[in-house]
């Protein structure tokens, strides 16, 4: 792996323990909102699918080792096997799905860009929801519509925007990117 590439794992890696921080914990449920999910779909699309979900699982294994960098500083196995673990699991999950619409987003043509970066990146959604509310029902016990009432639906809008945005500044930052690989490697 090249060392720009590793770069742009590591990166995307730290903005996403950066948008945990960002949390706003609820009253009625343990999951909080916070802007991991945006940081999520953008390593899919600014890294393609296997860079975005490798990106995704640094995060998670730094995370495993104890340093604070899930929501609200939390770090350590216990955030994982806890009930919002399901979530941070689906991470490299949803990245890989995001990460299919790279080839696209990268392409420079705009409208088409934001297209299929918002149509990956919700794909990228559905892998959160369904793989955080299905553990989330196991480990606090809920029904399977408890758990999406109380993990996904308060959810719904705010990710739909978050996703829409990742994928705007992808459209608009991933050419840029594109275009400084291509000119680095013809003066190589």
């Amino acid at each position: 792996m090249r060392a720009a590439v590793m770069a742009r794992v590591a990166l995307m890696a730290a903005l996403t323990a950066v948008g945990a921080q960002i949390a706003i914990p609820l009253y009625f449920t343990p999951v909080p909102f916070t802007l991991q999910v945006p940081m999520v779909i953008l390593s899919g699309l600014l890294l393609g699918a296997r860079y975005g979900a490798l990106a995704q699982v640094v995060y998670l294994l730094l995370g495993a080792a104890g340093l604070p960098v899930f929501a609200q500083f939390h770090g350590g196995l216990g955030s994982i096997l806890g009930p919002t673990g399901g979530y941070l699991v689906s991470y490299p999950f949803a990245a890989a799905a995001a990460g299919l619409a790279f080839g696209v987003v990268a392409s420079g043509r705009r409208g088409r860009a934001i297209g299929f970066g918002t149509a990956f990146g919700l794909l990228g959604l559905v892998a959160i929801y369904a793989l955080g509310a299905l553990w989330l029902a196991v480990q606090a016990g809920l029904s399977a519509g408890e758990a999406v009432a109380a993990g996904v639906l308060p959810f719904v809008p705010f990710d739909i925007v978050k996703v829409v945005l990742a994928a705007v500044l992808a459209a608009a930052v991933a050419p840029q990117i594109s275009a400084l690989g291509v000119a680095r490697r013809r003066s190589a």
